[in-house]
């Protein structure tokens, strides 16, 4: 009996170590007005060198148009099974949006960079539109795009 109780109080403890190790954050991105179809937004992550991690969200649904998000697109290699079930419709001109994502904690505070991606049909690609590292300390400040993000922010939970 004792060695049940063992085996679950050392799953229990296992299960909770594991959850331990993904941070829930929430990101929050206000697009600019602007007079075009909506836009196609690529939330990633980079080590500080740049180069491609990890693909945290996508906006837009026809995955045709995701070679316009070119630093994303050119790092994720377009790997349609990595980015299953993270995408959304695309976001409208003025519209704000906010996502809560579970980071794993080691890449916060350790280099890594928070990155986005924009396109907008017949309009202007951005590529690496938003670069910020991801900290602790960078939590809750507003970024401002460069293209069709007015403001980008991101908070822990």
């Amino acid at each position: 009996m004792n060695k049940i109780f063992f085996a679950l109080g050392l799953t229990g403890a296992l299960t909770l170590s594991v959850h331990a190790q993904a941070q829930p954050i929430n990101f929050t991105t206000q697009l600019n007005n602007y007079g075009g179809d909506g836009a196609y937004v690529a939330l990633y992550l980079t080590d500080v060198n740049g180069k491609y991690q990890k693909t945290l969200w996508i906006s837009g649904k026809k995955s045709k148009y995701y070679k316009h998000l070119r630093d994303w697109a050119r790092g994720s290699g377009l790997k349609a099974a990595e980015y299953d079930g993270i995408s959304g419709a695309s976001i409208t001109s003025g519209e704000t949006f906010t996502h809560t994502l579970e980071v794993d904690d080691a890449f916060i505070d350790a280099g890594y960079q928070l990155r986005i991606d924009t396109a907008v049909e017949d309009m202007r690609e951005n590529r690496a539109e938003i670069i910020v590292p991801l900290t602790r300390s960078g939590a809750g400040q507003v970024v401002s795009g460069r293209g069709y993000v007015r403001s980008f922010t991101y908070d822990l939970k």
